[in-house]
């Protein structure tokens, strides 16, 4: 049969292994003032923090912290994800940020919320979410 892989997690449900390999990638560019870019789905969010010019800093997704299936879009995750980029973003110097949320997703706020909870100064939120204007067009009607 061979033997089992037995991986502990914390209380939180997050492994800590991959919460420890993702804040091992300091940033090596100091800025003071950046873009935060919060993608939030159904199904995932996904957290983009770049430099004025669009430049990306950094990056972290629920499933890079180890998530799975429908958790990874609850807003749990979001915060935790949000946690990794603002200890990220402390270690690059950024002092202020323009927040652009895209999607409907449940983990748009406490993404902003836990961000915001670092001592970084966020001087907007946009909301960038797409709307569709018509929507596809419809099914044409079986011919029996």
């Amino acid at each position: 049969m061979g033997k089992r892989k037995v991986t502990k997690n914390n209380q939180s449900g997050l492994d800590s292994a991959l919460k420890a390999r993702s804040l091992s990638k300091f940033l090596k560019k100091k800025t003071v003032e950046g873009t935060l870019y919060v993608e939030s789905t159904y199904n995932n969010t996904k957290l983009t923090l770049a430099d004025k010019f669009g430049n990306v800093l950094a990056w972290s997704t629920s499933g890079s912290l180890g998530f799975k299936g429908a958790k990874k879009g609850t807003p749990f995750a979001a915060q935790k994800i949000a946690e990794v980029l603002g200890e990220k973003a402390k270690g690059a110097g950024i002092k202020e940020v323009n927040v652009i949320v895209k999607g409907v997703g449940s983990g748009r706020e406490s993404a902003v919320r836990s961000f915001a909870s670092f001592g970084i100064d966020i001087s907007s939120i946009e909301d960038q979410t797409p709307v569709p204007h018509n929507g596809p067009k419809p099914r044409n009607p079986r011919h029996i």
